[in-house]
């Protein structure tokens, strides 16, 4: 019971209170209660002793308010959370657990680190966090103008051949399939094949458009074909993401299957 004379319950209290007064009432038998409760009828009457003795509050749970037992050290919680804010201000909780296990003798939970910088204002809940826009990109206006590049690996011969990749030049301003090229894996030399056909074919485009891993912007392999693109005057964008290409580039009612 606090200052003001009022007493908090949980709803599994209130709805015990009311089972316990009915049978210091003697409207309810104790073996009755016991199983409404799931408890001994020995535990009733020791409840409908504990209500007579103290009313109410005396069926309210005695922890409640309390702090538990197993609570971090404050002075733990300030060392941790100051090693944080100094060294570690911009890793995650579960890097800055590591660190401060590994570096300085502070072995705590991920959670409780979790909860020590997001009280501290040092991380955000993924759930609280505002989501990020991605401004859709208008199509070219022209033939030509933009080519887009994916590749999709499916068995596309089901049984009747190994499974293989598909890589194909999808024109951005039609959705025209400019090139299809089947290949046993997606690679730097299925690339230059690829390119050298649609270049056979159709001219050189203005740009190439393609997800990172066939247009990477990495030191090895992959970056050959952005590097090659380069060389001809059509450079190769790379998107963000496999999806935002695959939105675009998949073509309709040949490679629809796999995403």
């Amino acid at each position: 019971m606090n200052a003001t004379g009022t007493i908090t319950m949980t709803m599994h209290e209130l709805d015990r209170f009311k089972v316990i007064q009915s049978v210091a009432d003697g409207l309810l038998k104790p073996w009755r209660a016991a199983q409404r409760l799931a408890l001994t009828t020995r535990q009733v009457r020791r409840l409908v002793a504990r209500l007579r003795e103290a009313g109410p509050a005396g069926l309210v749970n005695g922890r409640c308010a309390k702090p538990g037992n197993n609570r971090l050290d404050a002075g733990t919680a300030a060392r941790a959370l100051a090693i944080i804010r100094e060294r570690y201000a911009d890793f995650g909780p579960t890097l800055a657990c590591e660190k401060l296990r590994e570096c300085h003798g502070i072995r705590l939970a991920k959670e409780t680190v979790r909860h020590l910088m997001t009280d501290a204002g040092l991380w955000i809940p993924r759930r609280q966090r505002l989501p990020t826009l991605h401004q859709l990109r208008s199509r070219r206006a022209c033939v030509g103008e933009l080519v887009q590049i994916d590749g999709s690996d499916h068995r596309w011969f089901e049984q009747r051949a190994p499974a293989c990749t598909l890589l194909v030049y999808v024109d951005d301003a039609t959705s025209r399939l400019m090139t299809l090229h089947f290949t046993a894996t997606e690679s730097t030399f299925s690339y230059f094949e690829a390119l050298g056909k649609h270049l056979a074919a159709h001219g050189k485009p203005v740009a190439f458009y393609s997800d990172k891993s066939a247009c990477s912007t990495s030191r090895i392999g992959r970056a050959r074909p952005a590097k090659a693109s380069r060389s001809l005057g059509a450079p190769c964008t790379s998107s963000i993401s496999r999806r935002s290409v695959r939105t675009r580039a998949r073509p309709r009612g040949v490679s629809s299957g796999p995403t």
